[in-house]
């Protein structure tokens, strides 16, 4: 038995609430209009609009604060998510690799919101976020995270790697079951590669900012580990245990459990706001 998503119900599990586009050149909504309808989700899209500054720019230790506040009390009923899980359904495809879904909630040339739904044993391959500033909330279910960060060596003597083998330090290793703390990861650090495996069936909201964009050079990569001691580069005097923590990490081709289904977003509606 396997589980797999099943997107007829993933929509039918999402609330659609009605929103209406206006195209006229009417008055946008006062300060005070918008403070009556901050529902969760809009208090986090403005918070971002506030807090994403553009290519290049890291959010300020405050600001990452303000952002993980926000995030670490949002419920999956704020997304419009019920928790009875309806949108997985058990199967009986033997030998099938189940499938991550996706929706987008918002994206813009500064940031994105998204949500991952992963039926359960559906894995995230280990992947980068180049120039990205990550927070990553587990609306529902119990998940497995691997994490690295690059080794800076000025040491490492690239010609004797010919595969492009890079050292990276693992940064997390464990299970996390919602409702947890927001994690959050920066452009090269805080665990910019990363893996998830989900043991039950799982949502992930993600706030990235700037999102993925091959044109402009942030395209995701993916990797596989390689244990320290299997390889002789980057010899250095260190204990068992510190060695434990290194591995050795070679891009690869676009795995196919990478793929995912893109699915419409039916949840509370963003309103958005004009840039000054």
């Amino acid at each position: 038995m396997t589980i797999e998503v099943r997107l007829t119900d993933v929509r039918k599990c999402i609330r659609k609430k009605k929103c209406r586009r206006k195209t006229s050149s009417k008055r946008k909504p006062s300060p005070a209009a918008l403070a009556a309808v901050l529902f969760p989700l809009q208090r986090l899209y403005m918070s971002c609009v506030d807090v994403f500054k553009g290519v290049g720019t890291v959010p300020s230790p405050t600001d990452v604060q303000k952002l993980c506040h926000i995030l670490d009390g949002m419920r999956a009923e704020d997304v419009g998510l019920s928790r009875n899980l309806q949108f997985f359904k058990t199967g009986s495809i033997i030998g099938a690799t189940p499938k991550v879904a996706c929706t987008t909630i918002y994206q813009s040339e500064k940031f994105s919101l998204c949500i991952f739904f992963l039926p359960a044993n559906a894995v995230i391959p280990l992947h980068n976020h180049p120039g990205m500033t990550v927070f990553s909330k587990l609306l529902l279910g119990k998940v497995h995270i691997k994490a690295y960060d690059l080794v800076a060596s000025s040491n490492q003597d690239d010609s004797l790697s010919p595969s492009q083998l890079k050292l990276a330090c693992l940064k997390a290793d464990g299970v996390f079951t919602a409702p947890c703390d927001t994690s959050v990861l920066y452009p090269t650090s805080g665990g910019n590669i990363h893996a998830f495996k989900a043991i039950t069936p799982c949502a992930i909201l993600d706030v990235m900012g700037p999102p993925y964009s091959k044109k402009d050079g942030r395209d995701c990569s993916y990797y596989r580990e390689i244990p320290y001691d299997t390889l002789p580069y980057e010899r250095v005097v260190m204990s068992e245990e510190e060695r434990e923590r290194y591995w050795w990490l070679e891009e690869i081709d676009v795995p196919k459990e990478s793929a995912m289904d893109g699915i419409e977003y039916m949840g509370p509606q963003i309103i958005e706001m004009s840039s000054s």
